[in-house]
């Protein structure tokens, strides 16, 4: 059965669906020695080339889905190559044999927080749509005096210059003066939305990080730069949430999860261990310290 040349080649692991419509598009993509065109049809017998270098067509029973979750640090650039030598996402990811890893959405280079990646362009195209709605939470440290009004227009509806947007829910999460953090929502990834939105009302974003996409919430412990395989249940909620069948393999060590999963419990614990230790350490408001 044929099936069209970007859906083949984003479920092969080349790259994301509209990374390959774009190179299809300019001609870099050639089938059985001939420029390919968008929405031509291949079966399995196909010899497909990127750039002139063939590359493997897998069919997809032989294709197994991968998830990282990924801690974006601040400085980094979500591309795989950059002509000035910084850092990019990229570069911590591990190595995978007959794959690569492909970016679900971006972050610009001074947001920091959850990045997933995936084997799986179909899902990454999915999940990258529109039209699936999915939640992106972010916390947002905000420059200048935030009002009411301000918080009613944007959750009500601006204007962009890339059409209306707005936050689906807002809330408060401290801080005072003219510096203040809000936990925002958006059900679409469109570039420096969140920024932008601020920027509208008359206030700058000083500081921003995404800490959840659908259920899925970065994980507490999880070092900037570091990286964590997710398990076979959270990978099929994706795959749920965009309509595709669930994936039954996995290269992930169960015992290797929960040993994270404890890992990182240990961690919380010991810090808030230390921060009350911390608060009983300082003097009780109105009491007098002792000279020595």
């Amino acid at each position: 059965m044929s099936e069209k040349l970007q859906k083949v080649l984003a479920r092969s692991g080349h790259g994301s669906r509209r990374e390959l419509e774009a190179k299809i598009a300019a001609g870099r993509v050639s089938v059985n020695g001939q420029v390919a065109s968008l929405g031509e049809r291949i079966d399995e017998s196909a010899v497909v080339r990127i750039d002139g270098h063939e590359v493997s067509i897998k069919p997809q029973e032989e294709v197994v889905c991968r998830v990282l979750m990924y801690h974006k640090p601040e400085g980094e650039l979500c591309t795989r190559r950059d002509p000035e030598g910084r850092p990019t996402v990229y570069d911590r990811l591990p190595r995978v044999q007959g794959a690569r890893w492909v970016a679900v959405g971006r972050l610009d280079i001074n947001t920091s927080g959850l990045l997933l990646f995936t084997t799986d362009g179909e899902l990454a195209n999915r999940l990258m749509h529109p039209g699936h709605a999915i939640e992106r939470e972010y916390s947002a440290r905000v420059f200048g005096e935030v009002t009411d009004d301000m918080l009613r227009k944007l959750k009500q509806g601006v204007q962009l210059e890339d059409g209306m947007a707005s936050f689906k829910d807002i809330k408060r999460g401290g801080g005072e003066g003219m510096n203040q953090w809000f936990r925002v929502m958006l059900t679409e990834g469109r570039n420096r939305e969140v920024r932008r939105l601020w920027e509208s009302q008359g206030v700058q974003v000083s500081r921003l990080i995404r800490i959840r996409y659908g259920n899925i919430k970065l994980e507490q412990g999880l070092p900037q730069s570091g990286w964590a395989e997710l398990p076979l249940p959270t990978i099929n909620y994706l795959r749920e949430l965009v309509g595709l069948p669930p994936e039954t393999r996995t290269f992930l060590d169960p015992r290797k999860t929960e040993s994270r999963q404890k890992r990182y419990a240990r961690a919380r614990r010991v810090n808030a261990e230390k921060i009350k230790a911390r608060a009983s350490d300082k003097p009780t408001k109105g009491r007098a310290r002792t000279r020595k």
